[in-house]
C-alpha cells in the first residue's frame, strides 16, 4: 500500500498515520468475509473535512481501503462515516458507489435530511446511521432528534450504530433501550479491560445484550482498549491478550450478534499504529472454532448488511 498523504491541510499534532505495508495474515479468512468496521478519510482535496471536526487526519482513500481489503483477504467492507466528515457523507457515498456492491455504509445524518437524500444513500449502499456519544469526538445532539432519525430510517430497514464509553452506559440505558430495530454497539462499548471481565461494569453491558435481543456488538478495536498489550507489531501473534477475555465472552454468548472489523485507518490512536495483518491474526483468539469464525466474519455481517 502507498504511504499516507496529508493533502492541503495540517494534521492534528501527534497524529499517527496508518501502517503502510501490513503483513499478510497467517489466519486465512473464510470466503466472503466482511471487514465490518472501517473508514475513509477524504482525500481532503476532494472531500473537505468538516469545519466543526475535532481532529484532522491523514488522507485514507477508497483505493487504499480496497487495496487493504484485498491484501488481507476480505471480500467486502462496511464503511462507517468518520466524525472528521461530520454529516457530510460524500466521501462515504463515493466509496460505496466505487465498490461495485462489495461495500455497505453507515452514515451520519441530521434531522434536516430529506427522504430523497435518505433514498439516495440507500441506493448507494447505506444500511445504518451512527449515533456518537463519545464527548471528545463530537458535540451533543439532542436525544429527541436522534429518536426522530431512528424512527425515520426504519422504512428503509436501516439499523442504528451507537458509540459510547462503558462508564456512560448507565445514564444512556433508557435511551438505548428505546431505540427501534437493530442496534449495533461499536467496540464492545469500550470496556475498561483493566477491570475484571466478570465485574459490574462489563456485567452491565452483558445484561444490556441479554435483555435486549435486538442489540449486537462489534468485537473490535483491541488496539484502542488494550492496557498491557502486547501490541500488534513485529510479527506478534498474541497481541492484545488483555482484551481477549472480553471479546471471547461476547462471541461465546452471542454468536449470532457479533461483528468484526479492522477500524482502518485507526483514527485518534495515541500510542501506536497496529499492523492490520496482525489484527486479523487476533481473530482466532476470540473466535477459536470454524463455526464461530464463519458467523462472526461471514454469516452475521452478510445477513445484516446484504440481507443474505
Amino acid at each position: 500500500m502507498s504511504k499516507p498523504t496529508t493533502g492541503d491541510f495540517t494534521k492534528t499534532p501527534g497524529w499517527l498515520d496508518w501502517y503502510a505495508g501490513p503483513s499478510k495474515p497467517r489466519f486465512k479468512l473464510p470466503a466472503d468475509s466482511v471487514d465490518a468496521h472501517c473508514h475513509v478519510f477524504g482525500p481532503g482535496a476532494e472531500f473537505p473535512y468538516a469545519p466543526e471536526r475535532k481532529y484532522t487526519p491523514c488522507d485514507a482513500s477508497k483505493a487504499q481501503l480496497f487495496a487493504l481489503r484485498d491484501h488481507l483477504g476480505f471480500g467486502k467492507n462496511v464503511i462507517v462515516q468518520a466524525t472528521c466528515h461530520g454529516a457530510d457523507n460524500r466521501a462515504l457515498l463515493d466509496a460505496l458507489r466505487a465498490a461495485n456492491g462489495r461495500a455497505r455504509g453507515v452514515a451520519t445524518v441530521k434531522r434536516s435530511v430529506s427522504d430523497g437524500e435518505l433514498q439516495a444513500m440507500h441506493d448507494a449502499g447505506v444500511r445504518g446511521v451512527r449515533f456518537n456519544f463519545v464527548k471528545r469526538l463530537v458535540d451533543f445532539t439532542p436525544k429527541d432528534e436522534l429518536l426522530e432519525i431512528a424512527g425515520r430510517i426504519a422504512q428503509w430497514g436501516w439499523h442504528v450504530v451507537i458509540y459510547f464509553e462503558a462508564v456512560d452506559l448507565p445514564e444512556l440505558w433508557s435511551f438505548f433501550t428505546a431505540l427501534p430495530g437493530t442496534v449495533v454497539v461499536d467496540h464492545m462499548g469500550r470496556p475498561d479491560v483493566s477491570k475484571p471481565v466478570d465485574g459490574p461494569e462489563f456485567g452491565l453491558f452483558l445484561k444490556f445484550m441479554r435483555e435486549h435481543g435486538n442489540v449486537w456488538s462489534k468485537v473490535t478495536c483491541p488496539e484502542r482498549l488494550s492496557v498491557t498489550g502486547p501490541k500488534a507489531l513485529s510479527g506478534e501473534q498474541n497481541a492484545y491478550s488483555d482484551v481477549v477475555p472480553f471479546a471471547r465472552r461476547l462471541v461465546d454468548e452471542f454468536p449470532d450478534r457479533v461483528l468484526w472489523g479492522t477500524d482502518w485507518p485507526h483514527p485518534n490512536l495515541k500510542d501506536h499504529m497496529p499492523d492490520d495483518g496482525l489484527l486479523v491474526d487476533f481473530i482466532p483468539h476470540i473466535a477459536p472454532t470454524p463455526e464461530q469464525q464463519r458467523k462472526l466474519l461471514v454469516d452475521n455481517p452478510n445477513r445484516l448488511y446484504w440481507g443474505a
